[in-house]
């Protein structure tokens, strides 16, 4: 027998229903709630690129605010937006707007930022005290780093980085700029460095950061800003946008957290002054020097010093090197986006189009930890012997690899985190079709914590499933194509109310077969609090689930569940009964009694293959014994009920009878419960075939009439 165990996953996989925001919002906007306002927010233009991962490239804005005066700012700053846009991508300007760092600025937050006079020059250290304040300010290269890599941009444009200003041995003034290199995983497109700083000592200070620096063209000199050659090399060269993609591609695949320093010499027909720019900077350090001029305030005034030396000659070259920067940085971006796109294609096997998923799982997502004890009781407030070992589950994620692993392709809908754990668990799952999986910056990925004792017995359970709620109707809506041509849909209990009626509305006006996995008593109720349930074709509760599923539609359920098998199969009929006057079958897990079909009687069993015409039924269920696992065999309880339900998906799908159907699901169930995994590595077609699977003889199932 099952030891016990439910066949569920028994997970308390959320926190209660809660009101969430749109994913735009939650996914890319960053609304990172401090219970007061957001401190984050992406321009809807943004959010909407990322969410259809389209390329997007950052913008800084003390360009703005400190770099040009009005209105040569504002028209630079509009002209390098419409450059990004004519390449293909989509720009994000960032900056701070009343202590609020905005992703992405409109027309009108530009020109409030041009004009300006008390804006800030807000960098990494600077970022806390603006926010709480509420000041407004131009974000430097490293502020600017850190919105955009939170708001999961890649590839951020700028003018020139800052470096280490000459005499830096002794000073220690370094730009925060490199150390943000060295941390943050952006790439980066700039003119180099300007030739007021130390250069030699900024790329020695870039390599021991372990920032890659590679100068992008036809040679390998780095650029010094107004000029295309420094005097110094970069460690390394690309020579065209699908180039530098690749080595963004390498640097984020291999989970750096340092960035990429492309350096894009300034354009030949601009650099004919670099010369005489370079004579007046010499000028202008010399006169900062003699009046004290130092710190931050050292870059703007020798730009301003430099624009007057050369009646405004360092300003259009300035500008047209920022303009041929967005040039290569957008197409960079787009190659980039590209080369993505096509990788994730390859993963999923994808060639053609999304329409090869014939079954679309939406559900949870989580890293679990199973903990099981070497003793028959567990004492709580001090160490039990035992053994601990990481797997990864969820219900929606454990019922696609079920499905995945017995020859489906479903296309799995779910939220992580963009953390470790997320990482880990998609390399898992890359023989799963993960397309519809998002990675929600500011979000954790779910993780679940199960206790057993030595006899197999759940002990305690604990889950930080908050993402789940991110599976937003807005987010799923954006796979309504597949959702409507699809033959079969799974929904798990851990999405939002507000997601699980969406998808039964489009079931209901395609036609679509809903299979909804309850996971939990509290969870159970979901599609019952509107006609939602009455699209669901199949549901697997166990009888707690069942009984909510009743209460829920005001049916008078036991105050107290029975013990006797003879009772518990009475009471799993007499709530069932009211079920099936719209769903066409349930499958009511019992545990260590084994499962109830409840359903439509076709030739001495249940039908399991959907009738689509509306009619009167006779209706009858069938129990069957569970296999025998024993405690000793036992390792993992938390798929035991996906695994099931996988399997009889599975010989739905293929046209088996009943008994063929519901016995690869008994023997998918007893894969996962010996396996340290949810769902058993060694799960295939051929290991759940009741003809060639080595089990003992099949128990007989028990038939009855349902009035």
């Amino acid at each position: 027998m099952f030891s016990g165990f439910s066949l569920k996953s028994g997970q308390n996989e959320d926190a209660e229903e809660s009101v969430c925001t749109h994913p735009e919002e939650r996914n890319h906007n960053l609304s990172e709630q401090t219970g007061q306002k957001c401190l984050f927010r992406v321009h809807p233009s943004v959010s909407q690129a990322l969410a259809e991962n389209k390329p997007v490239v950052a913008l800084e804005s003390t360009i703005i605010t400190h770099g040009m005066p009005y209105p040569h700012n504002l028209s630079t700053a509009k002209e390098v937006e419409a450059i990004v846009r004519a390449e293909g991508a989509t720009p994000a300007t960032v900056g701070v707007i009343d202590g609020e760092v905005h992703v992405g600025l409109s027309s009108e937050e530009l020109d409030h930022l041009a004009r300006s006079k008390s804006s800030l020059k807000v960098s990494h250290r600077d970022l806390p005290y603006v926010i709480s304040k509420g000041l407004s300010g131009g974000t430097t290269v490293s502020a600017t780093m850190i919105a955009a890599r939170r708001a999961g941009i890649p590839v951020f444009v700028t003018g020139g980085i800052g470096g280490v200003h000459r005499d830096g041995e002794n000073t220690l003034d370094i730009s925060a700029d490199l150390t943000e290199l060295g941390r943050t995983p952006i790439a980066v497109i700039s003119a180099g460095v300007k030739s007021i700083l130390d250069i030699g000592r900024t790329l020695e200070f870039l390599e021991t950061q372990g920032v890659c620096v590679a100068t992008y063209g036809g040679s390998r000199n780095f650029p010094a800003f107004f000029s295309p050659q420094s005097g110094f090399s970069s460690p390394y060269q690309v020579c065209n946008p699908e180039e530098a993609a690749k080595l963004i591609v390498s640097t984020l695949s291999l989970g750096l957290q340092s960035g990429v320093l492309l350096a894009v010499p300034i354009p030949e027909e601009h650099a004919a002054a670099g010369q005489m720019i370079e004579e007046a900077i010499q000028a202008a350090v010399t006169e900062a020097s003699d009046k004290g001029v130092t710190g931050r305030d050292v870059t703007p005034f020798i730009l301003q010093k430099v624009s007057e030396l050369t009646a405004g000659k360092s300003l259009q070259a300035n500008i047209a090197l920022i303009h041929n920067n967005a040039k290569v940085g957008s197409q960079i971006a787009c190659a980039l986006s590209k080369q993505t796109t096509e990788r994730k294609t390859r993963r999923h096997g994808q060639h053609s189009s999304d329409s090869e998923s014939d079954i679309v799982v939406i559900g949870g997502i989580n890293v679990d930890f199973i903990a099981k004890g070497r003793t028959k009781t567990l004492h709580f407030g001090q160490t039990n012997p035992g053994s601990v070992c990481q797997s990864f589950g969820g219900v929606g994620r454990n019922i696609a690899d079920s499905l995945s692993r017995l020859g489906h392709k479903p296309l799995f809908i779910s939220a992580t985190g963009a953390d470790s754990h997320s990482e880990a668990v998609l390399k898992y799952c890359e023989h799963m079709n993960t397309s519809g999986v998002a990675r929600l910056e500011e979000q954790r990925t779910a993780t679940y914590c199960a206790v057993i004792t030595e006899s197999g017995e759940l002990g305690l359970g604990l889950g930080d499933m908050d993402v789940h709620q991110q599976i937003t109707e807005q987010y799923v809506s954006r796979f309504e194509k597949q959702l409507s041509s699809a033959t079969l849909v799974c929904l798990d209990g851990n999405i939002p109310i507000s997601t699980i009626n969406y998808v039964c509305s489009i079931a209901r006006k395609h036609n679509i077969n809903v299979w909804y996995e309850p996971t939990d008593s509290d969870k159970a109720c979901k599609p019952f609090l509107s006609d939602a349930w009455k699209s669901l074709s199949y549901s697997s509760p166990n009888l707690a689930e069942l009984c909510t599923m009743n209460k829920t539609l005001g049916i008078p359920t036991p105050e107290v569940l029975p013990n006797s098998l003879e009772e518990v199969l009475s009471v799993a009929v007499a709530l069932s009964r009211p079920l099936l006057e719209h769903l066409h079958c349930l499958v009511v897990t019992l545990g260590a009694s084994g499962v109830l079909l409840c359903g439509e009687h076709d030739a001495g069993s249940v039908n399991l293959q959907p009738r689509k015409q509306k009619r009167r039924r006779k209706l009858c269920a069938v129990h069957y014994p569970a296999l025998t696992v024993t405690a000793e065999e036992t390792m993992n309880v938390s798929g035991a009920g996906d695994s099931l339900a996988g399997a009889l998906i599975t010989g739905i799908l293929q046209r088996r009878d009943t008994d063929s159907c519901v016995r690869m699901g008994l023997l998918a169930a007893r894969l996962s419960l010996a396996s340290p995994h949810p769902i058993a590595p060694t799960l295939t077609l051929d290991s759940v075939d009741p003809n060639k699977a080595q089990t003992q003889c099949w128990p007989k199932p028990s038939f009855m009439w349902i009035d």
